[in-house]
């Protein structure tokens, strides 16, 4: 008998409550930092700390993807609002140096150490970054339109078929009141799951590793579909390339055959005179 795919209450409860963030990814599983407070904070850097992230160029032109999204949708989503994030992560960690180390999905897997004067911003702004580099890989004008052997076995197992996925990730787009994502995820151990992710919270913060993401804010339909959100989550699968969900999954399954690195050392910055 196959477990549920859908992500329990009881997982993130289970996530959440653990003393240290591990990040799943690459190599294996990885202490990003504990409890103790070892990230610095520099209440008046002498010099502006280097901006840790910067806007993704998008590998195709605005208007490729149309008519299934919108040249001006794609333009406003990209530079418009996925800068504003950018702009704000940045801010945020300006007084951080030793936070500007880490990628984005470090921090996220590693929220729990992320100072608590900053951690709710990191959890948004930093989350909304890194979904949107996510969302732009997954599109493409030349599609794959499904997924490869490894992959099309697992989403089978765990829903029965592509089209009941598919409709399983519309229904869930459907549900998802206000803003946020759908996400078909991963655990270490390679099984799918779907929910949905409030707001620009990242599947990472939940210790599970994203795959393929819909964006079901407003920004990233209105403009063509307006009030029909269900018209956008029928039309979106015609530009989101399976290619690039295999090669997430690739990832994930040889991490889950790689034995652990040691710890990410961070060292205690020295104390202010």
């Amino acid at each position: 008998m196959r477990s549920s795919p859908e992500f329990t209450r009881r997982d993130v409860l289970k996530v959440l409550g653990t003393g240290a963030a591990l990040l799943a990814a690459g190599g294996g599983t990885r202490v990003l930092a504990d409890e103790g407070g070892l990230f610095h904070h520099d209440e008046a850097p002498k010099t502006p700390p280097p901006q840790p992230f910067v806007l993704p160029p998008l590998p195709f032109a605005y208007d490729a993807l149309e008519p299934t999204i919108d040249g001006q949708t794609m333009e406003v989503h990209l530079t418009r609002h996925h800068q504003a994030y950018i702009d704000a992560a940045n801010r945020v960690l300006a007084p951080y140096p030793q936070l500007q180390k880490f990628t984005a999905d470090q921090l996220l897997a590693g929220l729990g150490s992320v100072p608590d004067a900053i951690r709710l911003a990191v959890r948004n702004q930093v989350g909304g970054h890194a979904n949107h580099c996510l969302w732009w890989k997954q599109l493409s004008p030349m599609p794959s339109h499904e997924p490869g052997n490894a992959l099309g076995k697992a989403i089978e197992g765990a829903f029965g078929s592509l089209d009941a996925f598919k409709m399983r990730m519309t229904d869930l787009g459907m549900k998802c009141f206000g803003s946020g994502w759908v996400w078909l995820s991963a655990k270490t151990s390679g099984d799918l799951i779907v929910h949905i992710g409030a707001n620009e919270d990242s599947p990472l913060v939940f210790g599970v590793r994203p795959l393929l993401g819909i964006d079901v804010w407003e920004h990233a339909y209105y403009l063509k579909h307006q009030w029909r959100r269900y018209e956008y989550l029928q039309k979106i699968w015609q530009v989101i390339d399976w290619k690039a969900v295999d090669g997430r999954y690739a990832d994930v399954l040889a991490a889950a055959q790689t034995p652990a690195p040691p710890p990410l050392a961070v060292q205690q910055a020295p104390s202010q005179s």
